[in-house]
């Protein structure tokens, strides 16, 4: 495997959950290349700074990681957009393992996963809930907690209510944690095969 500098390969996620999370999983999932991790403050942010990325001297890899939301179409052909403006042609649908796309002259391999895992709508709370072990006895306490909430109430929107349940499950820790830490100490599982899947896909963008 070549030896690259970390500048040279490079993660862009939409912020600093998104960061902690990749990072915990990743010192949790045995040897990786070293790569850099750029953490953007949403989708718009994100997208607009792919072609700056993309066009960095010496620049082996690129990997986009990003919430397919409500409509997983729509935020793939926003990326396929942006990346066609450098000539790189994403296929038509995602790879349900996490699209590579490999570069040429100039052009670096590029990587593309939608959260929660590159097939749902959904997003990184989604792929968290994954971890969630499944004799957790708190987990459906939380969900019940926030399904219980009268609409009227709410202060998170419909769409929402997975991410909420999340947070109120990770409240429920011993010591309250962001979803990050919770990976470092084991509440979360980082084994289970969509986490795998992940970094099967990091290790194919960055090798």
């Amino acid at each position: 495997m070549p030896a690259y500098d970390p500048s040279q390969l490079v993660l862009l996620v939409e912020g600093p959950n998104d960061e902690h999370v990749v990072k915990q999983i990743c010192n949790r999932s045995g040897p990786l290349p070293k790569f850099k991790i750029i953490a953007r403050e949403g989708i718009a942010p994100l997208l607009r700074s792919i072609g700056g990325e993309i066009s960095v001297s010496g620049s082996v890899a690129v990997g986009i990681v990003v919430d397919a939301n409500d409509d997983l179409n729509a935020r793939w052909q926003a990326i396929q957009n942006r990346l066609s403006e450098h000539q790189i042609t994403l296929p038509n649908t995602p790879d349900p393992s996490g699209t590579v796309v490999e570069g040429g002259a100039r052009i670096p391999r590029i990587g593309v996963w939608l959260m929660p895992d590159n097939q749902s709508s959904g997003e990184l709370e989604n792929f968290i809930e994954m971890m969630i072990p499944d004799e957790d006895a708190v987990w459906p306490l939380s969900k019940a907690y926030i399904d219980r909430i009268p609409q009227r109430h709410r202060k998170f929107k419909e769409g929402k209510t997975l991410r909420a349940c999340v947070h109120a499950w990770l409240a429920a820790r011993e010591k309250p944690r962001p979803m990050g830490l919770a990976i470092k100490t084991k509440d979360l599982d980082a084994t289970v095969p969509p986490c795998m899947k992940f970094v099967d896909w990091l290790r194919e963008l960055f090798k």
